[in-house]
């Protein structure tokens, strides 16, 4: 038998699915594991074909963070500009999804928070264990966290190292969806083709709208916003979701 790759990249008409594939050690990342992940996310910003991503692990694993015996004989598994597995310091203009299956802990969660949307299994749980081993959580739990969550649940889940599971994830807002055992995929894979159907132009320029305005300053935000959302006001896709709505029919978007 051929060996698989460590990643695998699938197109689903708009939708890119990413899985991490090696469930023989809970998908932990190495080098090789970013580097793939990143060139997925630049293809996924690259082609206009492209609106939205899936990020899933193989095996009933979403990951379990960083390869400790890769890292331990010298590899560091990060990547310039994209970070921690491809992934965790930017991800891509267009929204990616997290389908999370099992325990996200540690980087697992670095992984999943990097991502705009977070679907999970009712048996999934979350956490940041590094306090217990005497580390810190580096790959952007700490930015992310803070913005979603309240700011003493962060410190909660950051200090005492104590997992939470799906249902007060959903409950807190960390986590949009929760489904059985084993349709994570399943549901996240639906959310990204309701993403899909819809604009492709207006959807990269609302995410960004979205994850850029904490750097703007006061009445910066609609100048910056105005830089984004005026050329999707002007474009091609604009006129026709006009003129298919007052024809009553679905549109047929261009990317333009």
């Amino acid at each position: 038998m051929t060996e698989q790759p460590p990643v695998l990249v699938e197109r689903r008409g708009r939708v890119q699915l990413i899985t991490f594939n090696r469930p023989e050690i809970r998908n932990a990342i190495n080098r090789e594991m970013s580097e793939r992940v990143a060139a997925a996310l630049d293809e996924l910003d690259e082609d206009g074909d492209l609106s939205v991503a899936v990020v899933t692990g193989a095996g009933g694993y979403f990951s379990s963070g960083m390869d400790l015996k890769a890292f331990a004989r010298g590899e560091f598994p990060g990547v310039p500009v994209r970070g921690f597995a491809g992934m965790t310091q930017y991800t891509s203009k267009k929204p990616v999804i997290a389908a999370v299956e099992g325990p996200a802990l540690a980087g697992g969660l670095e992984l999943a928070v990097a991502c705009d949307l977070l679907v999970c299994a009712e048996d999934s749980v979350f956490g940041l264990p590094e306090v217990k081993r005497g580390l810190v959580a580096v790959a952007g739990a700490l930015k992310q966290l803070p913005a979603r969550l309240p700011r003493g649940v962060v410190k909660e889940i950051a200090l005492t190292g104590r997992p939470i599971d799906a249902q007060r994830a959903y409950d807190l807002g960390l986590v949009a969806r929760v489904t059985p055992k084993g349709s994570a995929l399943e549901a996240a894979l639906e959310l990204a083709e309701e993403i899909a159907a819809n604009a492709p132009l207006a959807v990269a320029a609302t995410k960004q709208v979205i994850d850029q305005q904490d750097a703007w300053h006061g009445d910066d935000f609609w100048a910056k916003q105005g830089e984004l959302a005026g050329p999707v006001i002007i474009s091609r896709d604009a006129q026709e979701g006009a003129r298919a709505f007052a024809e009553k029919r679905e549109p047929v978007w261009e990317g333009r």
